[in-house]
């Protein structure tokens, strides 16, 4: 954080968060950021931030293990990547069958080197799914998704944008810890991508919301970027697709913090839920 802020920034007030302080958490996939040059000062949550600057990040280290599709897409027609159906799970009637399976599976190394999987909360028949990117260590250590700093975060934007956590579901793309944190090699999306598969199937949520690039592209194939489709209505398999970043690129870059608050109040809009409103006041 730099000390500089310009003397003619504004701030922002959003309608959720009393941190006082920011809370850094180890990082997952780091999402570019959104625009230009984003130096600003931003009320956020209950916090002053000073300047950001904007850098772009790495694309996810198994970006290119999905084919791209010949020719160029319109963003509401990209397809889904090949070959990770959820066939081999169609017998498997509802959630707790396939946590069964889940909590057996060795289809990759990352079972080994954690404390135990990760399935995924929430009601069954939920009309909001979220599907981040893997679980952190506080997620790894309580068996639930979304409990560390990046899910304190998740569970006031949910508040403010009119839903319960407990009335959503919230899963990952991979069900164990990877180690460091890091992000998830190809073989490890694809051996965890048909229970995901599943998932989506046995809930068929009205609208999902995919949280980071990682996420977005294991739904969508690599050509499907977090930058260029955040806040853009998608489908996966006649699904809505909301695409934002993930909650700990927002612990680590505060200026996304005001995208994925519009983002989410979309998916509130187009549930039928009242968010709480944003306001803006000169700084």
């Amino acid at each position: 954080m730099h000390d500089n802020a310009p003397a003619d920034v504004h701030e922002q007030t959003f309608p959720f968060f009393e941190e006082s302080s920011p809370q850094t958490e180890p990082s997952l996939t780091s999402d570019a950021a959104a625009g230009g040059p984003a130096v600003v000062q931003l009320e956020l949550f209950g916090m002053t931030t000073g300047p950001i600057a904007d850098t772009a990040s790495p694309k996810p280290a198994w970006a290119d293990f999905i084919r791209e599709p010949p020719g160029k897409k319109s963003p509401s027609t990209v397809p889904s990547p090949a070959g990770r159906p959820a066939a081999r799970f169609a017998a498997v009637g509802s959630l707790d069958e396939l946590r069964v399976l889940a909590q057996n599976c060795r289809a990759c190394p990352l079972r080994d080197g954690c404390r135990g999987v990760v399935f995924g909360e929430g009601g069954p028949a939920a009309k909001l799914m979220l599907i981040g990117e893997g679980p952190g260590a506080v997620e790894d250590e309580l068996g639930r998704p979304f409990v560390g700093p990046a899910g304190q975060l998740l569970n006031r934007i949910l508040s403010a944008a009119g839903f319960e956590r407990e009335e959503v579901y919230i899963t990952n793309v991979v069900m164990c810890r990877p180690p460091d944190n890091r992000v998830p090699a190809p073989a490890e999306v694809e051996a965890c991508f048909p229970f995901l598969a599943r998932k989506i199937e046995l809930i068929h949520p009205e609208v999902i919301v995919s949280l980071g690039a990682t996420s977005l592209q294991a739904l969508l194939g690599t050509n499907a970027r977090i930058t260029r489709l955040r806040g853009k209505w998608l489908e996966y398999r006649g699904i809505a697709l909301m695409p934002t970043f993930h909650p700990a690129a927002l612990l680590r870059d505060p200026a996304k913090k005001r995208p994925v608050w519009e983002d989410f109040q979309a998916v509130a809009a187009r549930l039928g839920r009242r968010p709480a409103s944003l306001s803006s006041t000169p700084g």
